[in-house]
């Protein structure tokens, strides 16, 4: 059964309880997300005892904000879509992801995911050789790709096929409101290095965690239509799910991407029999790309 199947078969009144966004369970995660970052944040510039162990556990709970602007992008994180557009846009500065652009990117990749020439996602190749994969986890390539197309959209200058002509304007004004932030962060650094110890360093450390969690999620994936077979759902434990807003329930987000992320562990139980790739933790995917480099 491939998905579409799938979802045909599911009651409409089932589906439409799965799809039920909420307010309170996207308030209460995204409290829980950022008093964590704020805690770690407060830890480190005070400069407790071991402050410098905290900045790459300040890294990764920064850089998986990238999840929640994921989620943003579908507008389900939140009933209130003023709140998603806002959520998205501020992660989208934390992260350096401009979301306005990002949204068509992501859709895109939603509409053709892991097909070869259509889905963007595989503009750059997965890493076959260990040189290209300690490049690809560094994160150096994602940093510079980012900034590229910052400065790409501040100009105008987009020409992706998947980003209407009419969304041009927005996206360039979106870019160019990041970079006059940019600016004013980079003066604050000329008074206090402060954004650098809880902010910008830590980013640049948790950028490869999500990098190798990203690859989890279609790396090695049948390059086909079906959902079941190009997706992967890996099980994990409670922090990677809380961080990840749910995401490693990748399959099942990417069967019918309009569920929320608090619905996700629930689909999971009518998608589970369905699921054909999966893995046992991203320690264990981890260690099997490796050992095939």
């Amino acid at each position: 059964m491939d998905h579409k199947a799938f979802l045909s078969r599911i009651p409409q009144p089932q589906m439409a309880r799965l799809t039920l966004r909420s307010d309170i369970a996207g308030l209460r995660h995204f409290m829980a997300h950022i008093g964590l970052i704020l805690c770690l944040g407060t830890l480190i510039a005070l400069q407790v005892p071991g402050w410098w162990l905290l900045l790459p556990v300040q890294g990764i709970a920064l850089i998986f904000l990238f999840t929640l602007e994921h989620e943003a992008t579908h507008k389900t994180p939140f009933a209130n879509e003023l709140l998603n557009e806002t959520v998205g846009r501020l992660c989208g500065i934390l992260i350096i992801l401009p979301f306005a652009w990002f949204r068509y990117f992501h859709l895109a990749h939603h509409s053709y995911t892991n097909l070869p020439g259509k889905d963007p996602e595989l503009a750059e190749p997965k890493p076959t050789t260990w040189t290209a994969w300690v490049w690809h986890v560094s994160g150096i390539p994602v940093w510079r790709a980012q900034i590229k197309q910052l400065a790409s959209n501040a100009l105008g200058r987009d020409q992706a096929h998947y980003v209407p002509p009419r969304a041009i304007p927005r996206i360039q004004s979106e870019a160019q409101g990041m970079i006059v932030v940019y600016a004013l962060v980079a003066v604050s650094l000329l008074v206090t290095p402060l954004l650098f110890w809880v902010w910008l360093l830590p980013l640049v450390l948790g950028q490869p965690f999500l990098r190798l969690y990203l690859l989890a999620e279609h790396g090695r994936c049948p390059e086909v239509a079906n959902m079941f077979d190009n997706t992967r759902t890996t099980f994990t434990n409670r922090i990677v799910r809380f961080l990840a807003w749910n995401m490693p329930y990748h399959v099942e987000h990417h069967v019918a991407p309009n569920i929320p992320f608090h619905q996700l562990p629930e689909f999971h139980k009518l998608t589970k029999a369905h699921l054909n790739e999966t893995e046992d933790g991203y320690a264990k995917f981890t260690a099997k790309w490796m050992s095939d480099l």
